[in-house]
């Protein structure tokens, strides 16, 4: 893919999808904390988004900071609107105000307050073999 593709997906995935959230990861198996947490207050509010994993290839990462002017992941669009990144949202959450712009309610008996998410277990360092020499 060229890079004006790659930048017109992202367009189209931004347009099509109500709430389209870009992630280090995937929601089962986020590649980072901010984007497990921002995952985990989407999952908390039981709404329905679309992914996209932005660590397969660096210019998705590129691509979608030229479009948003954000330069951060991960990166939430509510009906094709930048909401912003981990921080935003998690203070969105935490004060209701991410439930009503996406229309839906906090569920039964929970109060506004960042979701409890724990990170996936890690398996141990990946070894790399030093080629600097």
């Amino acid at each position: 893919m060229t890079n004006a593709e790659i930048h017109e997906f992202l367009e189209k995935a931004i347009g099509e999808n109500n709430v389209m959230l870009f992630m280090k990861g995937t929601p089962e198996e986020p590649r980072c904390g901010f984007s497990l947490r921002t995952s985990g207050a989407l999952n908390e509010l039981d709404v329905r988004y679309a992914a996209l994993d932005v660590l397969p290839d660096p210019r998705i990462r590129e691509e979608l900071s030229a479009i948003s002017g954000w330069p951060t992941i991960p990166q939430l669009f509510i009906d094709g609107e930048l909401v912003g990144g981990c921080d935003i949202v998690m203070e969105m959450y935490e004060t209701g105000e991410l439930a009503e712009k996406l229309g839906v309610e906090m569920p039964e008996g929970k109060e506004p307050a960042a979701p409890e998410v724990e990170l996936p277990a890690q398996s141990g360092p990946i070894p790399l073999e030093n080629r600097l020499d």
